[in-house]
């Protein structure tokens, strides 16, 4: 097999490019706009450092593929603009020109992101779609013209992906591991009694291998990936506190007040909190993963607790060779704004 990897260099690119390299001897070549610098898997692969968004460069890479994984993206906390191009023209791009090459199989990682905040749980594939901010809406978008290349005869898997985290992410997480590693107590939006479903990358990467194998038949479809076991947030996040060994708790704060401040300080840009997060934080947020386990054989690894420890984990070993990287996507620290000065109080 030959591989295509957009957004090769992120969080999910590298533990996927990882994962792909021990499980076969597959070519793999991954695009980025970002630099990759990965030294141990860097000299494994093909490196193109370049934009979704040109056409031309897409095509020109896209002879003798079998298999696309797009996993790029422009993240929430990019500007709109960026947001819109990206994850709708480029994955039309994408798709035109895999569907010229005739390439086998094209795998779209989606989000959860594309069903909002839902009236009922679990949210099944089938569920109505409605799009929190500009990235779950661009989301939404991406996906019709996935359906609409799938219409067209093509095979195109969709997978949405629960929020996912393991070896390489930070973004937000990166503040609850901080404030647990130098012993602070760790504030929550809401009584806490929400469950909240997370996915560890490995996981993920499971899914994706799973579908690269499976007939065409078989995974021509819409497929929910998530945690087969999750609690509450507070009790999840708390597990993070207690492997921490600080004797530090979850500290539960009413919703309202603060999600207002967090809509000011977003708007004033003196925090990273985005609509998504504080909109759904303190809200019950899982779906279904009947779908994949029946029709791709998916077993998840990792409960939302083994995921958080394994991050957090890799989070205290790296801490100083990533203290200083600071940015807005999933591979960065984020600046805390004016949140840093809560730590102060917990």
């Amino acid at each position: 097999m030959k591989y295509l990897i957009t957004g090769g260099a992120g969080f999910l690119g590298i533990n996927l490019i990882r994962y792909l390299l021990d499980k076969s001897n597959s070519k793999i070549i991954s695009l980025d706009i970002v630099d990759f610098d990965y030294e141990d898997v860097k000299s494994k692969i093909t490196v193109i450092k370049g934009d979704i968004r040109n056409a031309s460069l897409i095509e020109n890479l896209m002879d003798d593929i079998d298999i696309v994984i797009h996993a790029a993206a422009a993240l929430p906390l990019y500007k709109k603009s960026d947001i819109y191009s990206t994850d709708i023209a480029g994955t039309y791009n994408l798709l035109s020109c895999a569907q010229k090459k005739k390439v086998k199989k094209f795998i779209h990682i989606s989000s959860t992101a594309v069903y909002g905040i839902p009236e009922y749980h679990p949210i099944y594939e089938d569920s109505k779609l409605n799009g929190v901010g500009d990235y779950g809406k661009a989301k939404i978008e991406a996906e019709k013209i996935c359906l609409d290349f799938r219409n067209k005869g093509m095979c195109v898997t969709i997978l949405r992906p629960k929020t996912f985290i393991g070896p390489e992410r930070l973004g937000v997480f990166s503040i609850l591991y901080e404030w647990a590693m130098k012993g602070k107590n760790f504030p929550i939006l809401g009584n806490g009694n929400n469950k909240y479903q997370l996915l560890d990358v490995e996981d993920l990467c499971q899914a994706i291998y799973k579908c690269s194998l499976l007939p065409n038949e078989m995974v021509n479809d819409t497929f929910n990936i998530g945690a087969k076991i999750f609690n509450t947030i507070k009790e999840d996040f708390q597990a993070v506190l207690d492997y921490a060994g600080h004797g530090k708790r979850i500290v539960c704060l009413p919703s309202f007040p603060f999600v207002i401040s967090l809509k000011i300080f977003e708007i004033l840009k003196l925090s990273p909190f985005y609509k998504w997060i504080y909109n759904t934080i303190d809200k019950d947020s899982y779906v279904s993963i009947e779908k994949a386990e029946k029709k791709l054989g998916f077993r998840p690894k990792f409960s939302n607790k083994e995921a958080l420890i394994r991050n957090y984990e890799w989070f205290v070993q790296n801490y100083s060779l990533i203290k200083n990287k600071k940015g807005i996507n999933h591979r960065s620290l984020w600046e805390e704004g004016i949140i840093k000065f809560a730590k102060y109080f917990f």
